[in-house]
């Protein structure tokens, strides 16, 4: 697969209301969209080749960031690693993540700030 392919599929993962990798792979791609991705990859081929694509998709999400405007809307979201009773054994993120408070309450894991103009165009934080 091509590395657009793949960057494709991840980006419409993250648009879809599905909450697992594996069940989108596998029953929406694979079933709906397989004429669309001709050397579709297995699932588990698909996970070991996605962080190769990181970069570059990081280097397109940087191309949409719109201009300061001078009026801008702030807000935060928790990403949890893993559930609280969890913490010590956990080892995925160990030395990144760290405990943190949101509106639902503690959490293990990180804080994603997102920053957009009134025109609905993102900006990056420095």
């Amino acid at each position: 697969m091509s590395m657009s392919e793949i960057m494709t599929i991840i980006i419409t993962f993250h648009c879809s209301k599905h909450r697992d990798f594996k069940n989108f792979y596998k029953g929406y791609i694979a079933l709906f969209l397989r004429k669309d991705f001709p050397q579709l990859l297995s699932n588990t081929r698909f996970l070991e080749v996605m962080p190769k694509v990181l970069v570059p998709l990081r280097s397109y999400f940087t191309t949409l960031t719109g201009k300061p405007t001078g009026l801008e809307f702030i807000d935060s979201t928790s990403i949890s690693s893993c559930h609280n009773l969890r913490i010590p054994r956990h080892k995925t993120f160990n030395g990144i993540a760290k405990r943190g408070k949101g509106t639902m309450g503690w959490f293990y894991g990180f804080k994603l700030h997102l920053i957009v103009n009134y025109r609905g165009g993102g900006n990056r934080c420095g």
